[in-house]
């Protein structure tokens, strides 16, 4: 039989990868698959070259298979450090968020993420760092809101003096 070939492989297995990624049911089909070919004897590190997948992923795999059985490959709850908010916490700051934050005694008139952090320091006893606070942010349905520049709100005549392009109707440099 003739070896098939697929054109543009290496976009394909992009694709693939992504398509993947895309359903709880696709990844639990694909760890499926990676433990069956370790059980047909390919090892760790080649069924990871042919899935995409690091060595101590598939090791990991047929780990959770060989304690759990099938229900180790499914989807679940990922371990990990316990949210530094609890519910009634997170409902609250979400509802902080919503004033201004010289309601709460500081100069600044938005939020930004180290602002949150002290705001959560002071009020909460919670510590987390400026990046987690951007985070945050995004998590309780924010979006990042920027003041107007100071340029907007400078001088016409400065401004017109180092205007490349003159106004209309004005001679350059007369």
């Amino acid at each position: 039989m003739r070896k098939l070939e697929i054109a543009d492989a290496e976009i394909m297995q992009l694709a693939i990868r992504q398509e993947i990624e895309r359903s709880e049911e696709s990844r639990y089909d694909h760890r499926l698959h990676g433990v069956l070919l370790v059980s047909c004897g390919y090892s760790c590190t080649e069924v990871g070259q042919l899935l995409g997948q690091a060595a101590t992923t598939v090791q990991r795999w047929v780990g959770r298979f060989e304690r759990d059985g099938f229900d180790g490959l499914r989807e679940g709850d990922r371990p990990g450090r316990p949210r530094a908010l609890d519910e009634s916490q997170w409902h609250r700051v979400e509802a902080d968020l919503r004033k201004t934050p010289r309601e709460f005694g500081f100069e600044a008139g938005l939020w930004d993420g180290s602002l949150l952090s002290e705001h959560l320091r002071k009020n909460y006893g919670v510590r987390l760092g400026v990046r987690q606070c951007q985070r945050l942010f995004g998590q309780m349905g924010f979006r990042l809101r920027k003041p107007r520049p100071q340029v907007a709100q400078s001088d016409p005549a400065r401004v017109a003096a180092v205007k490349k392009t003159p106004a209309p109707g004005k001679a350059r440099g007369h």
